[in-house]
């Protein structure tokens, strides 16, 4: 199945070049529909670009995220991994909505 995100150009161009691996995301109704071999067509101002979906981990909130996985796959640089916080997060989702959905991190890799 085909998925279409879209993204902030700086996490677009992370994909695009590979650095970030691991696109995390509410687990909400359009994401649960997403399956491991899936493709997701991510979408920015500054073009596109498809990804074959190789894993999902899903968790009841972005601490658990947090504390599982490799940070440095998820978009941010080495010299903001130390600094990284779930609260982070909250830029893009509110408290109600992970606690209703949780959420998941999407393992992908760029064709």
């Amino acid at each position: 199945m085909n998925h279409n995100m879209k993204l902030n150009n700086a996490p677009f161009e992370m994909i695009k070049n590979g650095t970030k691996t691991i696109e995390l995301r509410l687990y909400d109704d359009k994401r649960r529909r997403i399956k491991i071999g899936d493709t997701i067509r991510f979408k920015a101002k500054a073009g596109s670009v498809t990804a074959t979906v190789k894993a999902l981990h899903i968790f009841r909130n972005f601490e658990e995220l947090y504390a599982a996985l490799p940070l440095d796959k998820c978009g941010y640089s080495s010299n903001e991994v130390a600094t990284a916080s779930p609260d982070d997060m909250l830029e893009y989702y509110s408290k109600e909505q992970i606690e209703k959905y949780g959420v998941v991190g999407i393992e992908i890799e760029v064709q």
